[in-house]
């Protein structure tokens, strides 16, 4: 048994039933909408690649300039 499951089987073993009942639902939302989770392959933005249409690239740009703020990390 992984060891991620049995960490889960040992804190259901101490956890409120309500908190338990959520986890369940949750957890079955999950499984249900599981095969949405899997990332884009990209293909449909792909086909706008080289597309520009819009007049006011400079426009943004210097938006972006004119907003920017300096990176805190």
């Amino acid at each position: 048994m992984s060891s991620i499951k049995e960490e889960l089987l040992q804190t259901i073993e101490t956890a409120p039933e309500s908190a338990i009942e959520l986890t369940l639902i949750y957890l079955k939302t999950l499984l249900q909408n599981q095969p949405s989770l899997r990332p884009g392959s990209g293909r449909s933005i792909l086909s706008h690649a080289g597309k520009w249409q819009g007049d006011d690239f400079e426009g943004c740009l210097q938006s972006v300039y004119d907003t920017r703020s300096e990176a805190q990390f």
